[in-house]
């Protein structure tokens, strides 16, 4: 009975590693199917004349909290006038 108990035991384990093992196989395949659909957006965009590395940038901009960027903004302005470059 005790190898019984231990063979289901097994069963259900090996069960669900495998379903962790899937679902992370198919977001692996979704996160490869929207790099994708980025790429096709960019050269979409690329092909219409806009610049991608600035799309790309802007991107990441927005993404960013709006009082750290407008520091980063500050500064960066700060250090370009002391440089002559403004």
């Amino acid at each position: 009975m005790n190898d019984t108990v231990t063979d289901a035991t097994y069963s259900v384990a090996a069960e669900e590693l495998r379903q962790f093992i899937e679902r992370y196989e198919h977001l692996e395949a979704e996160k490869k199917d929207i790099a994708d659909q980025q790429k096709e957006v960019m050269a979409e965009a690329k092909g219409r004349g806009y610049d991608t590395k600035v799309l790309r940038k802007v991107v990441a901009m927005r993404k960013r909290d709006k009082d750290d960027l407008a520091e980063e903004e500050a500064v960066l302005e700060m250090y370009k006038a002391a440089l002559g470059m403004v």
